[in-house]
């Protein structure tokens, strides 16, 4: 549900005849903070984890179980593979529905750039390193913030304890404020899944998928999440 309204709202923009075109950087961000609260409220059951860098921020933060209610989980290196697998999986799923939702849209666009970027993101200016540091601070944000919003009182950790909309609007707010260098991954299932997508897809006129580039919103919101998870420790005191 995530990746699906996520790089359905970029398709929407990007892709010519569609009726958003042009529609902008911020109907973009929008979109993403609704497909985030869109795929919280139905994962819900799994304590809504989306993000293999929240995932992995909560287990650098101490998470003890994964999981909500009844069908929480410990955490161990099995439970964390797993979900991250599952998120992976289900990011590749979301962008080929996607595909299929605007599959004359794609077969009529003429840049292959416009048709990668609805699976997967890219720098404005490329330099890897500045590129790695940008993902860092948006994924520390993102991180960070929800795991403050984690010891609010009565609450648990985790995204599906918060709700799903101050998530959402954190979404649209880090896009907003530093989504412009990267297009703001801050999520490595939501750019490696959709750009498997994009590579195995019968995609008319795609273009490569950028591999070279790949690697940077994966690492960089690994990085970012676990030290806003080891961070968080320090700075954020547990108000009970």
């Amino acid at each position: 549900m995530l990746v699906l309204l996520g790089t359905g709202v970029v398709a929407n923009v990007a892709l010519i005849k569609n009726k958003g075109f042009n529609g902008g950087f911020l109907m973009v961000n929008i979109g993403w903070g609704i497909a985030v609260f869109s795929g919280v409220v139905v994962a819900y059951n799994s304590g809504a984890h989306l993000n293999p860098a929240v995932t992995l921020g909560l287990v650098a933060n101490g998470a003890k179980t994964f999981g909500a209610g009844n069908a929480t989980v410990d955490v161990n290196f099995g439970t964390v593979a797993l979900f991250i697998l599952a998120q992976l999986l289900g990011a590749i799923i979301g962008a080929v529905f996607t595909w299929l939702a605007y599959k004359k849209h794609f077969d009529e666009e003429p840049d292959p750039a416009n048709k990668l970027g609805v699976f997967s993101t890219g720098p404005a200016i490329r330099s890897y390193g500045w590129n790695l540091v940008t993902e860092i601070i948006g994924t520390f944000v993102l991180v960070f913030v929800v795991i403050a919003f984690g010891h609010q009182p009565g609450q648990a950790v985790g995204l599906a304890a918060l709700g799903a909309l101050p998530v959402a609007l954190l979404v649209i707010g880090i896009g907003a404020s530093l989504g412009g260098p990267t297009g703001y991954a801050i999520n490595p299932a939501r750019d490696l899944g959709p750009r498997i997508a994009h590579a195995i897809l019968p995609i008319k006129g795609k273009g490569g998928s950028d591999w070279s580039y790949a690697w940077v919103p994966v690492v960089g919101p690994i990085i970012g999440g676990l030290i806003a998870g080891w961070l968080a420790l320090v700075l954020l005191p547990i108000i009970k």
